[in-house]
């Protein structure tokens, strides 16, 4: 009886095993694309690559700059008109290279300067979400360039003059806490782009990280988030609570423009991750800038 019981159990035992992996695959590939959503929605993706009224991640939209008119690219999940042909390498060396899969170099309007923080496995959950959404055949549109940047030299130039690659490294004598809020700044969110100044080549004066800048994206003035009371230094932190969360100034105003937009990707960010963000924020070095025309 008891070699018949254990022919048994092993029996059953090979008959379900396919479905538990299959169970466990499913709640795998659940989770990884959670995450992927979650780091599109806080990285600024849906807004920057969706055109007004347009199709979600289809690209299209217009980002006016000193140097010319770029044209945001088709991300969904079409093989051709979007990024659907894309492996996770690929997607990687976008983000932390700045460069397309056949080697073209990206102009910094994509802020690659950034985003070359984002870990691989962030990288990897994000590359699963994009495919995993609707595909759409919106062809790209040829950015309106000054004269000097019609090739793609000019990138590669810049690249080499002001881009240094390299994921995000904690910083040993800081917290958990405060290193994650310091990757979601520095790495997804990519604040510096808007939030500080840049130079007459449109690489950002580190000198005047986070302190604003007055010919923000489109021209927009936008705000010093430094710890400086000509920044956020003067907000209490249930104020910087109500402003990640809704937009609402500590005057009662909402802001608008583009920030209204990048609003409504980090409001979602877990408590968590926003208790964090605002830790590293509250502790940027202060720097006396009052943004204005």
């Amino acid at each position: 009886m008891i070699p018949a019981l254990r022919l048994l159990t092993v029996l059953c035992m090979l008959t379900l095993a396919p479905s538990f992996s299959g169970a466990a695959q499913a709640q795998t590939d659940t989770g990884l694309l959670a995450r992927g959503e979650y780091i599109l929605r806080i990285s600024g993706c849906v807004h920057c690559h969706t055109a007004e009224g347009g199709v979600p991640l289809a690209g299209g939209r217009a980002l006016e700059t000193p140097f010319g008119t770029f044209y945001s690219p088709n991300i969904t999940s079409h093989r051709t008109a979007g990024i659907g042909a894309w492996s996770a390498e690929d997607l990687r060396r976008a983000l932390h290279q700045g460069a397309s899969p056949d080697g073209n170099d990206y102009y910094p309007a994509f802020p690659y300067t950034s985003y070359t923080r984002i870990l691989a496995d962030d990288v990897r959950d994000l590359h699963a979400y994009l495919l995993s959404l609707p595909a759409s055949d919106q062809p790209n549109r040829d950015h309106e360039l000054a004269w000097f940047l019609g090739s793609r030299i000019a990138a590669t130039a810049w690249k080499w003059l002001f881009f240094s690659p390299g994921e995000f490294q904690p910083t040993a004598a800081k917290d958990a806490q405060w290193n994650r809020g310091a990757y979601i700044v520095e790495a997804m969110g990519h604040c510096a782009e808007c939030h500080t100044p840049r130079n007459l080549f449109g690489a950002l004066n580190t000198d005047q990280a986070y302190a604003g800048n007055a010919e923000g994206p489109e021209g927009e003035l936008v705000p010093n988030i430094t710890a400086h009371d000509t920044g956020i230094g003067d907000w209490s932190r249930d104020a910087l609570q109500e402003f990640l969360k809704f937009g609402e100034l500590p005057d009662g105003e909402y802001t608008a423009g583009s920030m209204e937009q990048v609003i409504e990707g980090i409001r979602h960010l877990t408590p968590r991750d926003r208790d964090a963000l605002i830790d590293y924020l509250r502790s940027l070095p202060p720097i006396d800038n009052r943004v204005r025309k």
